[in-house]
């Protein structure tokens, strides 16, 4: 009798089993998951780690690597990978916590309408499965990111997952993914504009906790750099940004990442290595993706590679990938609004930098398949160079023009009402007081346009610089400095430029504006300290700057 019973309920429970299998299946079926081939390029090293929450055995070498992939911004084959976990293992509610975590970009910019429609069916499967307590934890955090995705804001559901991940990390201390991940959604929620970075120095601690006992591990090196991306903390992050590409070597963006810190500091050569090996670890997923568009990962590497070359005064490597940019009419992935960041800054980098302001006023936005009108925030990049263009040649009428379309890609950003867009709103503030004031001072209102300068430098010292780029297209102090230069007033203009070499570090225009200050105010020893760092600086770059040839007059007069 008592083994009838027991057969019995075997066959209950194969029943029940097999009936949740379906009903997966069933919710799977209509749910647009990424599937495939994983895309490794090199030799498929993305660090080490092991996530215990994994489910079957056989399942787990591929867990822990959709993982490491995840930890490396590889969103898409970390989905795969994830699924292909699914595919092996359908009651594996960490597998779907994967691909949830994959269309979430919580470092990036927020995931589209698909994405979270995506996401909650994926996480309504997972919440029918059986789990132990701690993967209902993970699974009820994210969760928390997706739930009510239509009444509730990004910034809301990030803060909502944030404290759940607080939660586990507190709950689980021997956890060491929960504490990576809890980083994270730290640095998610951070203070975009503000300069106080507590978030990130919160982040930084625990990550630095983390460091010595698991060395290679790509999520920790990656979010310490993160973290550390402003020019306060990120002395903090040079150690690790020259470990991070080694870690996670197969990984495009983590080839790129370190320059974040190297940029930040003004350690131009090693941003150019760093940036050179991740354009062509992205030409490597282009190859096998099997297409010709300009891709995401590689003009950001080269919009990063090219603001370090202009630094070292190299005008020929810096147009150099700027002829390969300017070819590029599709770009990929179409839904990433941060591919066209590149398109608009890299020209308008070239002239501005180079004080080139007959090419500044007569950019043109590069034709693309993809509407310009769509992109506010970039189309404001190419307006601004067009506008301090226009007034620096004295075109007064085409510089207003650019100032009234700045004026209206503002408003468009301003009535998108979208609070994860409060930094661009007020770059794009920044920029039209920029122009005005330039337009005023060219037009012979000198106090006014004076008045404004000093705003604009103002407005900048209060905001943050965007994670997208390696920097302001121009700084507004730095050119406050050049507008004090110009009205003869070098002492307040030295004042200038030594606080926007604080913020910006080894800056080409900054040391020379810097030099040119203290030799119009008398301080010959000074002018000749910053004009040999201008000559150091642009030691091995084979540079063309006319201000390269003043500062080798300067110090070969001083010598005679």
């Amino acid at each position: 009798m008592k083994s009838k019973l027991v057969s019995v309920l075997c066959i209950v429970i194969f029943i029940l089993i097999g009936c949740k299998n379906k009903n997966t299946n069933q919710a799977l079926a209509s749910i647009d998951l990424l599937r495939g081939d994983l895309l490794l390029c090199g030799d498929g090293q993305f660090g080490e780690l092991k996530f215990s929450l994994s489910c079957n055995y056989e399942t787990r070498e591929t867990f822990d690597l959709a993982v490491a992939l995840l930890h490396s911004f590889q969103y898409s084959e970390a989905e795969k990978a994830f699924v292909k976990v699914i595919d092996k293992d359908p009651n594996c509610p960490m597998a779907y916590w994967g691909v949830a975590m994959s269309i979430y970009h919580a470092a990036w910019f927020p995931p589209t309408n698909e994405d979270l429609v995506k996401g909650a069916q994926v996480l309504a499967v997972a919440k029918e499965l059986n789990m132990d307590e701690k993967q209902r934890d993970y699974i009820n955090a994210i969760d928390a990111f997706y739930s009510d995705w239509e009444q509730v804001d990004h910034k809301d559901r990030a803060k909502r997952f944030e404290k759940k991940m607080e939660e586990i990390y507190l709950k689980y201390p021997e956890d060491v993914e929960a504490a990576i991940f809890y980083t994270l959604a730290l640095y998610s929620t951070r203070d975009r504009v503000g300069k106080e970075y507590k978030n990130e120095q919160k982040a930084g601690k625990i990550l630095e906790s983390l460091l010595e006992s698991n060395p290679n591990h790509p999520g920790i090196a990656h979010y310490i750099i993160h973290n550390y991306d402003n020019p306060v903390l990120a002395p903090k992050g040079l150690e690790t940004a020259r470990k991070y590409a080694k870690i996670a070597p197969s990984s495009s963006h983590a080839q790129h990442m370190p320059s974040h810190i190297f940029t930040r500091l003004g350690i131009w050569e090693e941003s150019i290595q760093s940036n050179i090996a991740s354009a062509e670890s992205a030409r490597c997923y282009t190859q096998a993706l099997g297409i010709n568009e300009g891709f995401f990962e590689e003009l950001h590497a080269v919009d990063y590679l090219v603001y370090a070359y202009l630094q070292k005064g190299d005008n020929l490597h810096a147009e150099e990938q700027y002829r390969i940019v300017r070819k590029l009419k599709d770009l990929y992935p179409l839904n990433v609004t941060a591919v066209i960041y590149p398109i608009a800054a890299i020209p308008s980098r070239i002239a501005l930098e180079n004080k080139n302001w007959g090419r500044a006023a007569t950019l043109e936005l590069q034709e693309i398949n993809m509407n310009w009108e769509d992109f506010p925030w970039q189309k404001a990049i190419h307006h601004f160079a067009k506008s301090l263009g226009s007034s620096h040649t004295n075109k007064i009428s085409l510089a207003k023009k650019e100032i009234e379309t700045l004026e209206k890609l503002h408003q468009n950003l301003v009535s998108e009402n979208n609070r994860s867009k409060f930094i661009q709103v007020t770059q794009v503030e920044i920029q039209i007081k920029t122009a005005k004031a330039w337009l005023h001072f060219k037009n012979n209102n000198k106090e006014e346009g004076l008045t404004l300068m000093q705003e604009a430098a103002a407005m900048e010292r209060n905001t943050s610089l965007h994670p997208l780029t390696p920097g302001d297209v121009l700084p507004a102090i730095e050119l406050l400095g050049d507008m004090l230069i110009a009205l003869n007033r070098p002492q307040e203009a030295l004042v200038a430029y030594e606080e926007n070499l604080v913020q910006h570090p080894e800056r080409f225009n900054g040391i020379y504006g810097a030099a040119i200050a203290a030799r119009k105010s008398k301080n010959s020893e000074l002018a000749s300290k910053y004009f040999k760092q201008l000559i150091k600086l642009t030691n091995e770059s084979n540079s063309d700057r006319v201000e390269l040839q003043e500062a080798h007059n300067f110090i070969g007069n001083e010598a005679i």
